[in-house]
C-alpha cells in the first residue's frame, strides 16, 4: 500500500501513492506469497480482522471486494432511496458490488451480463431487476428506471460494447465508473453523453475501506463466492484460472 508518507497516503489514499515504485510490480506487491510464511515489511499492511471473519472468506474481499467497494463508495451521494445504480458485469466482483450497494445505499440495483448464471447469482444476492447484456439491455434498463435512466453506472467489464451502454443510460449529472480493464475506448465529445455526467477509472481502494468493507463480511452483508485450494495444489489453481473453470474466487489456504 504506496509509500505511507506521501501526500496521499498520508490521508489515506495508498491506492494512489505518489511514489511508483512503492506501488508493486507485476505481482503488485512483495514476491513469495504462496507460502506458510511471508514477511510483511512494514506493520501498516496489516488490518485486523473483526470477530468472526474467517481468514478464508476474508482474503478474497482484498481484491474482489475492495476494487467494487471503493468504486461504489465515490458515488455515495448519488445513490439516494430514488436512484437507480447500474452495474455491469456481475462475475467475480460485480456480484459484491451488488451486495456493497444493497448493504451501503438504499438505491435500486440493475444487474447486466451476458451469462445467464451471472444474472441469477446477482439475483441471489439482492439485485431489483437483471438484464442480459444484448442489443435490448438500454430499453430495458430504461423501463426500470421509468425512463429516466441511471444515477450510477459501474462497468466491471471495460470493453468497448460496455462502455457505450454505461454511457448510453447515464442520465443528466450521473457517475460512470468504469473498473473492468477490457480493452475498449468509445469518443468523447460535447455531445457524447448527458450534461455533467462524471466518467471516471478507479484503480482498488484504501486500507481505511478495507476496514469498512470487512467490518460489513462480519455483519454478513457481504460475501463472496470461492473456490478453496490447499498451498500444494496452488499451480493448479492457475490452471484452473486459465480454464475458466474456477467458481468465484480462487482462495489458496497454506
Amino acid at each position: 500500500w504506496g509509500c505511507g508518507v506521501c501526500r496521499r497516503c498520508a490521508v489515506g489514499m495508498e491506492n494512489y501513492c505518489e511514489v511508483p515504485t512503492a506501488i508493486g510490480g507485476g505481482g503488485l506487491g512483495a514476491d513469495g506469497g504462496m507460502a506458510d510464511y511471508l514477511l510483511v515489511p512494514h506493520q501498516r499492511h496489516l488490518v485486523a480482522l473483526p470477530d468472526g471473519l474467517d481468514p478464508v472468506a476474508a482474503a478474497p474481499l482484498t481484491d474482489a471486494g475492495l476494487t467494487p467497494y471503493h468504486a461504489i463508495r465515490r458515488s455515495w451521494p448519488k445513490l439516494t432511496p430514488d436512484a437507480a445504480c447500474v452495474l455491469i458485469g456481475v462475475g467475480g466482483l460485480g456480484h459484491i458490488g451488488v451486495q456493497i450497494v444493497r448493504a451501503t445505499t438504499g438505491a435500486q440495483v440493475i444487474a447486466v451480463d451476458v451469462k445467464p448464471e451471472a444474472l441469477e447469482l446477482a439475483r441471489s444476492v439482492g439485485a431489483h431487476h437483471t438484464v442480459p447484456s444484448d442489443e435490448h439491455a438500454a430499453d430495458a434498463i430504461r423501463e426500470h428506471t421509468g425512463g429516466r435512466g441511471a444515477d450510477v453506472v459501474i462497468d466491471f467489464v471495460g470493453a468497448t460494447a460496455t462502455m457505450n451502454l454505461a454511457r448510453t443510460v447515464a442520465r443528466t449529472m450521473a457517475d460512470v465508473t468504469i473498473v473492468g480493464i477490457g480493452g475498449g475506448e468509445v469518443p468523447l465529445g460535447f455531445f457524447s453523453q448527458p450534461y455533467e455526467v462524471s466518467m471516471a477509472t478507479t484503480y482498488w481502494g484504501s486500507r481505511p475501506e478495507l476496514v469498512e468493507l470487512l467490518a460489513l463480511a462480519a455483519r454478513g452483508q457481504v460475501g463472496t463466492e470461492s473456490t478453496i485450494y490447499p498451498l500444494d495444489q496452488g499451480v493448479q489453481a492457475y490452471r484452473d484460472l486459465r480454464a475458466g473453470t474456477v467458481t468465484g474466487r480462487a482462495v489458496v489456504v497454506p
